[in-house]
């Protein structure tokens, strides 16, 4: 089976000011991190906030460089040949950027167009993807800066599904969606790995989206990847009945307890 991601020993620091003189320090968010993800695979990552998940999608996603370790996708090295790795990956995140003062419809055009696809691709493509992730054709011409966050999350997953990417990264898809939303986006990613063998490394904190969406889960826990296997194993390991349990045994700490420290401190 091809492997589409391998990361070995992933380290990545941020530097923090703090203390009454405000030094200094290194804050790592990522401690030698290391696991491998099959083409056509769906892995879940689950952490608390701060725990190093979106460190990690921006890491793959060329967005930053690491501290030590390797990270290749499908045997392009991410930090040294960042060009192909773009070509072959799309990312969502929470924080997607857009041109505010352009409509969804303008941006995926904008976007498509920088993937190189052309008007007649892109013309039928964008309504019936916007349709499919629960974006209201009334409200496609509105500008940006008008929507809701649930909304920009829409067009952002959206933009990301347009280019059928090779591997996707997402970083809280869901979150902002309303429940209907919610379990359309997750039926049109298991349609992209059924209709495109698209292989998603998806980092989450929503265990019940984990355990519906992942072949494996992962438990990242303030920046160490405590293990990945799938539910069942996870759940036989820590000798837990549910997924929530089997996080507790695992960290130590209940779900909701998230720790101060940002993943993205800088």
């Amino acid at each position: 089976m091809t492997t589409a991601v391998e990361v070995r020993d992933l380290r990545k620091e941020f530097v923090t000011r703090g203390g009454r003189r405000l030094r200094r320090r290194r804050v790592p968010a990522l401690r030698g991190v290391s696991f491998t993800i099959a083409q056509g695979e769906c892995v879940a990552i689950l952490g608390q906030n701060g725990s190093g998940k979106s460190t990690l999608v921006r890491l793959l996603s060329t967005l930053l460089l690491a501290e030590g370790g390797t990270a290749e996708i499908f045997g392009h090295d991410v930090f040294r040949d960042p060009r192909a790795v773009r070509r072959l990956v799309n990312r969502v995140s929470v924080e997607a950027a857009f041109f505010k003062k352009m409509s969804s419809a303008e941006n995926l055009a904008y976007a498509a167009r920088f993937y190189g696809m052309t008007p007649r691709e892109t013309g039928p493509r964008i309504p019936e993807i916007l349709e499919r992730v629960g974006f209201p054709a009334e409200r496609r011409r509105e500008p940006m800066e008008n929507l809701s966050r649930g909304m920009q999350q829409k067009v952002a997953l959206a933009r990301a599904l347009l280019t059928s990417p090779v591997l996707l990264l997402l970083d809280e898809p869901t979150t902002g969606l309303d429940p209907r939303s919610k379990l359309e986006v997750q039926e049109f990613i298991r349609e992209l790995r059924r209709t495109h063998d698209a292989t998603i490394l998806l980092c989450t904190h929503d265990l019940v989206e984990a355990e519906l969406l992942a072949d494996r889960v992962g438990i990242l826990d303030r920046g160490e990847l405590l293990c990945l296997e799938s539910t069942e194993a996870l759940k036989r390991r820590f000798d837990a009945s549910t997924l929530e349990e089997a996080f507790l045994a695992s960290t130590g700490r209940v779900f909701e307890d998230d720790p101060e420290e940002e993943d993205d401190t800088s």
